[in-house]
């Protein structure tokens, strides 16, 4: 009975241990659900309307620095990082992104990387975050790619602290196995196959045969364990043809064609079609993570979902 009683409380142990030195997160869920939230002003009202009971991890974006490196300070930040250490959720700070400062370019550069590096650590510490989201893509992953995520890599974990990757496959052969190694985790940017930059491929950008692949080429081609791999699921859709917006949040989606929710595509009003994920694909997706044994899945972005029954969150759930 001894026994017994001391391997309860060896196993109660274990499962309060944070993940990774130095964090404030006191449970790791086995199955994660990351959230990309915008940095605006309306940061903290927006803070306020996150379902913390779904996400694990919250990725700021995007934290930019002025052209010398240094960053603005944000009451924002604070508070985020307050309301998701209450929840035992980790909050990240996501650097770079689809259109980033032009000077980031020079910014990892041998003769300013050092310094940069220092202020995107400096800031973490000062506001709690959990560590470093790095988006860095197109001409950004060049050759002072490398060298900038090994520093950054090296600083962060003197601190404690977990860096991430946002990749899809398109870029990923860019990025060698050393560089990959050296995330906790990547977010595969499993979505854009195409889109209104390229109106000769019409069609959905963000089908399940992607998510397919993609999981795939990282884990089988490149190695990465299945345990440091999230899945990223579009809450967004893309129009093609005549009168229809570029892009639509799901939401804005589901306001004008209330029926959208039951497939993937709808004929707009105006004649163009909009492709999107609905709740039963986004919910096949986060299946095939879960049954795979990834770490989680991956959402681009928290405030483009739809409140109510249709909810691709509630989706996600569903199938956790």
């Amino acid at each position: 009975m001894k026994k017994a009683i001391s391997l309860l409380l060896l196993i109660g142990l274990a499962c309060s241990i944070p993940e990774g030195k130095g964090q404030n997160i006191r449970k790791v869920e086995s199955f994660r659900v990351l959230g990309y939230l915008f940095v605006n002003e309306e940061l903290e009202e927006e803070v306020n309307l996150i379902d913390w009971s779904s996400y694990t991890d919250i990725n700021l974006a995007f934290v930019q620095p002025d052209a010398k490196g240094d960053f603005l300070d944000n009451s924002g930040y604070e508070y985020l990082v307050e309301k998701a250490h209450l929840n035992n959720v980790r909050a990240f700070i996501s650097i770079g992104g689809g259109a980033p400062p032009e000077y980031l370019e020079d910014l990892i550069q041998e003769g300013h990387r050092s310094y940069w590096v220092q202020q995107i650590v400096d800031l973490v510490n000062k506001y709690g975050f959990d560590g470093v989201d790095v988006d860095l893509e197109n001409a950004l992953i060049n050759e002072n790619y490398a060298p900038f995520v090994k520093e950054l890599h090296q600083t962060l974990k003197a601190s404690g602290k977990l860096m991430t990757a946002a990749l899809a496959s398109w870029n990923g052969n860019k990025i060698s196995d050393e560089i990959l190694g050296l995330y906790d985790y990547i977010n595969i940017m499993s979505y854009d196959e195409t889109g209104p930059w390229n109106l000769e491929i019409v069609g959905q950008h963000s089908p399940y045969e992607m998510a397919v692949d993609d999981i795939h080429y990282y884990h089988n081609v490149r190695a990465v364990p299945k345990s440091k791999l999230l899945l990223g699921l579009p809450f967004y859709g893309y129009g093609f043809g005549s009168g229809v917006p570029a892009s639509l949040r799901y939401k804005h989606i589901l306001e004008a064609y209330p029926e959208a929710y039951l497939q993937d595509s709808i004929v707009s009003n105006e004649g163009g079609v909009i492709y999107y994920n609905s709740p039963e694909l986004i919910g096949k997706k986060t299946a095939l993570a879960k049954e795979l044994e990834l770490a989680g899945v991956m959402v681009w972005h928290i405030t483009a979902d739809a409140e109510g029954p249709y909810s691709l969150l509630k989706a996600i759930n569903n199938e956790r």
